[in-house]
């Protein structure tokens, strides 16, 4: 028996060893990720909170008070009340502050990072600031992170659940038989989006009412708008792991590829905290990805009541995504594993 065992065990190290394709970006991929990561999340001092400071100017002098000088805070510049008020009651920002007299903050009091906050600003000004009320209601960190958990599920699903399908299809020549018939390669590439879209929309539909059930997660807009933006945003997200999986033969490779996709938007996209500090760079790689559109227009839907005009250049932002996906994805598809 474990002569049996051992003769698997030692075929398959050998088919590993040998696909070089995978062996490579197995000992490649984590490498560049955690490059990547380190250079996106370097500089110094990391901030762990950010602090918006009420102000009519473009930049915020250190010198004003010692406070502004304290490690591992991102202070940024908020020229309109309203607006501070809309992101710290939206957990973009931990704190709003203005230390022109009477200095004052406001704070939400559902975010976990803000308390943190307030109490390093009361020990900075000695209690002797005072503390104002925000208008409108405030967000719960839940109401908040609600999308993200969603959209990450969506995005793992849509990924992996066809990226690998396609390549086993493909590895044990099942896309080989398909092809003896008049099967053409975008009608098979638009069933698998189509199968996978309506298991997708099902899944997250039924976590979204079990959340608001039990939970009681806040919702200020459109049913129809959002199940438009889970509907542009699976096909984006299916479209990218079909183009991901057009040529690949092995499944090692393509979880290798699939992850490299899914950790920077899990990342980037907004899943657990606010981009609302990062530098523009940052901001501007992260629009790259299709999650990222997804969470910012199901967020305005669900937490500011934004209509589908409000949300109209994310969902264009993912139908082009998604045709573009396709496209590629058709042109380079491939039915053989050689």
């Amino acid at each position: 028996m474990f002569q049996r065992i051992f003769a698997i065990f030692r075929a398959r190290n050998i088919e590993f060893v040998r696909d070089r394709s995978s062996l490579g970006w197995n000992i490649i991929m984590p490498v560049v990720l955690m490059v990547g990561l380190s250079f996106i999340f370097s500089g110094g001092d990391r901030a762990e909170y950010t602090i918006g400071v009420l102000h009519s100017g473009e930049t915020i002098d250190e010198t004003a008070h010692p406070f502004l000088r304290t490690r591992y805070i991102d202070f940024v510049v908020v020229n309109d009340e309203s607006e501070g008020f809309r992101k710290v009651g939206r957990h973009q920002l931990d704190l709003l502050v203005q230390l022109d007299n009477p200095p004052r903050y406001w704070v939400n009091p559902d975010s976990p990072k803000g308390y943190f906050a307030e109490l390093a600003l009361l020990q900075a000004f000695d209690g002797q600031i005072e503390k104002g009320q925000i208008s409108g209601e405030a967000i719960r960190y839940v109401d908040w992170v609600l999308p993200g958990i969603l959209g990450m599920n969506m995005m793992f699903s849509c990924l992996f659940g066809v990226g690998y399908v396609i390549v086993r299809y493909r590895k044990n020549g099942f896309l080989k038989r398909l092809r003896a018939t008049p099967l053409r390669s975008i009608e098979f590439i638009v069933a698998q989006v189509a199968s996978r879209l309506v298991l997708i929309l099902s899944i997250t539909a039924f976590v979204f009412v079990g959340t608001k059930f039990f939970l009681g997660t806040r919702f200020e807009g459109s049913y129809l708008v959002l199940l438009l933006i889970a509907f542009v945003g699976a096909t984006a997200l299916i479209s990218m792991g079909l183009l991901i999986a057009a040529r690949v033969t092995s499944e090692e490779l393509a979880g290798g590829l699939l992850n490299l996709v899914t950790w920077p938007m899990m990342m980037l996209s907004g899943v657990w905290f606010s981009l609302e500090a990062a530098d523009d760079w940052v901001r501007q790689v992260a629009a790259v990805f299709p999650l990222t559109h997804i969470l910012n227009a199901a967020r305005a839907v669900m937490l500011d009541g934004a209509g589908l005009a409000d949300v109209a250049p994310q969902i264009l932002a993912l139908v082009a995504m998604s045709a573009v996906f396709l496209a590629l994805g058709a042109v380079m598809f491939r039915w053989h594993p050689r």
